[in-house]
C-alpha cells in the first residue's frame, strides 16, 4: 500500500472517493443528498484549496485509490482525525490500520477522533488504532455536536501519537 498526501490535482480521485464516503455515513448520520445527489464537501474543499490547518492523504493498493484521510487542526494544540475511508473491498484487511498509523506518523502529539457510536465497525476501529498507537494510554466520551442540540452525541477518542 502507499500513502501520500492529496493536492488539488487530485480532485477527481478525491471527489468520487468523497461521495462514497458520504454515502456510507448517512447509513449512521441519516442525512440525505442535496437535490443534485451530492453530500456537503466543505471539508474536502479544505484539503484541495491547501488550508493550512487541514492536510489529506490517499491511500493506494497499486493503482488503484482505495482511501483517504483529512488531518485538520494542523497548528493547534491537538489535531483531530477528521476524515477516514478505505472502500468496502479493502476493509477488514489491515490496510485501514495501516494508512491511518502512516498518516499519524506525520503528525506526533494528541489527536482525537470523533465517530458515530451506532457505527460498530468504527467504534472496533478506532479503539485498536489507539491501542496500537498508544497502548493503554487513552480516553473515549460522549460529545454533543455543536450547532445540533437534538442530535446524538458524537463518540470521541483522545489518544497521543509518538
Amino acid at each position: 500500500m502507499f500513502v501520500r498526501r492529496a493536492t488539488a490535482e487530485d480532485r477527481v480521485v478525491m471527489e468520487r472517493l468523497w461521495l462514497l464516503f458520504r454515502h456510507d455515513l448517512s447509513e449512521f448520520q441519516g442525512q440525505l443528498p442535496r437535490p443534485d445527489g451530492s453530500y456537503r464537501t466543505e471539508w474536502l474543499e479544505k484539503v484541495l484549496t491547501g488550508d493550512p490547518e487541514w492536510a489529506g492523504y490517499l491511500f493506494y493498493e497499486g493503482e488503484s485509490p482505495v482511501g483517504f484521510c483529512f488531518m485538520r487542526a494542523l497548528r493547534q494544540p491537538v489535531r483531530v482525525l477528521n476524515a477516514f475511508f478505505m472502500i468496502r473491498p479493502v476493509r477488514r484487511s489491515g490496510l485501514g490500520l495501516r494508512a491511518v498509523q502512516e498518516v499519524l506518523a506525520h503528525h506526533p502529539g494528541p489527536c482525537e477522533v470523533a465517530f458515530q457510536e451506532n457505527n460498530e465497525k468504527a467504534v472496533r476501529f478506532w479503539q485498536r488504532v489507539a491501542t496500537e498507537v498508544s497502548g493503554d494510554v487513552w480516553t473515549q466520551e460522549h460529545r454533543t455536536i455543536s450547532g445540533k442540540p437534538d442530535a446524538k452525541p458524537d463518540v470521541w477518542i483522545s489518544f497521543k501519537v509518538a
